[in-house]
């Protein structure tokens, strides 16, 4: 969903990209009663004591909050808690946002915020389910899980190791230290090649994720790992946010990427990276062909090869004499039609930042993403964008473009 939220991303063997929404609307606010009032308090600072045992290092702190009678969730919740001891934690908060009480239980929708020291501006969100009890007037938790449509956290899959790099940090669950080495070394290859293409400031970093295996990636995602299935990475975070809009994360799929070449996983990274660094300049007025052809424009800029051998699907499709009549739509992004009407619609993105790139200018091509990410909604954005930055119009850039492919692919 590529760096705008609910849309659908990047999807072919060389990467792909999904951004998530993590960002939630506000707190509901307690239900009204004076006992969900108080029971909220209440449970308000049991998160509160559990949040400062994460940051203080405190395991016993973080035991005392789980119910002394729910030996099965006091085990895993401290091997939880082991889990998260290599990670670099700077903030670990919980913002109540509803609170369903019943006597001496209670139901809460919370949000989890938090930081890695050195890489989040901004915190991380991810929505829980709280279910807690009292007992002898004190709330204790009785069971802790993901919202529905929400993933889990990389520390509750196993133990987290991590590879440090210089623009980046890549944490692991299963796989060897060598894999996380490898991955940490492509995204810092990948940092300053976006850098230099994405003339705008950004974080100049990024975290990678690489959970053990297809299924644990869908668990992190909160959804079928089939969806995943033959994708070698994602990235998670909100566009078109300020500051404040929560830290993006790469998540890696071990068993995809793994199937590429030297080449290929830096293509993905690189492309993941992209996404990253262009995130709040992405709203639902950037159509799918510019936002994932700019990130292979980048991915791709200095590796030398030519369209044949980086578009195959499209040159096919153009010496059969089925040239495309149109730039890809949001739909031919879609999983459910094929991989090669996939690959044709990110090639065809690709052959239109490339043309940009080459006709107006590289910074022309940057200057024109931001543009049609500024219009916010999608309706006229892209025809202004093209007026004021191209000089041109859709009709015209669009013949431009077939015209472009005939010449590249044929």
């Amino acid at each position: 969903m590529t760096g705008r939220g609910s849309r659908t991303g990047r999807k072919r063997a060389a990467g792909c990209v999904l951004a998530l929404c993590l960002l939630l609307p506000g707190c509901t606010g307690p239900s009204g009663s004076a006992a969900s009032g108080t029971a909220e308090r209440g449970i308000r600072r049991t998160l509160d004591r559990r949040a400062a045992a994460v940051t203080g290092h405190d395991e016993s702190g973080y035991l005392s909050v789980v119910d002394p009678r729910a030996k099965g969730l006091r085990t895993a919740q401290r091997a939880e808690f082991r889990n998260l001891a290599s990670v670099p934690l700077s903030s670990w908060q919980y913002r109540v946002d509803d609170v369903r009480s019943r006597g001496t239980t209670a139901t809460a929708r919370v949000e989890l915020r938090y930081r890695i020291t050195g890489y989040d501006s901004a915190p991380v969100a991810s929505r829980r389910t709280l279910k807690l009890v009292q007992r002898d007037g004190r709330w204790y938790l009785d069971d802790d899980s993901p919202a529905p449509g929400t993933g889990q956290q990389l520390w509750q899959q196993g133990p987290v190791r991590t590879a440090r790099g210089k623009h980046s940090l890549v944490l692991g669950v299963g796989g060897s230290v060598g894999l996380l080495r490898q991955v940490a070394a492509a995204a810092d290859r990948a940092v300053p090649a976006v850098g230099k293409a994405w003339h705008r400031k950004w974080a100049g970093r990024v975290v990678v994720l690489v959970p053990s295996s297809l299924d644990a990636m869908g668990a992190l995602l909160g959804s079928p790992a089939a969806t995943y299935r033959g994708i070698a990475a994602v990235t998670t975070g909100e566009a078109g946010g300020a500051g404040a809009a929560p830290a993006d994360r790469v998540i890696v799929n071990p068993e995809a990427y793994a199937l590429l070449g030297r080449l290929g996983r830096q293509v993905v990274i690189t492309h993941e990276t992209t996404h990253v660094a262009t995130r709040t300049a992405t709203s639902a007025a950037t159509p799918l062909w510019l936002s994932e052809g700019f990130a292979d424009w980048v991915a791709y800029r200095d590796t030398g090869n030519s369209p044949r051998e980086t578009a195959p699907e499209l040159q096919r499709a153009v010496r059969s004499g089925s040239l495309p009549a149109t730039l890809p739509t949001d739909a031919d992004f879609g999983f459910s039609d094929g991989a090669d009407r996939l690959a044709r619609a990110y090639e065809g993105g690709w052959l239109a930042c490339r043309l940009i790139a080459a006709h107006w200018g590289e910074q022309r091509l940057t200057d024109f993403y931001r543009a049609v990410g500024a219009q916010g909604q999608a309706g006229g954005a892209l025809e202004k964008a093209m007026n004021d930055v191209l000089g041109t119009d859709p009709a015209a850039f669009t013949a431009r473009w077939r015209e472009y492919l005939r010449a590249q692919l044929d």
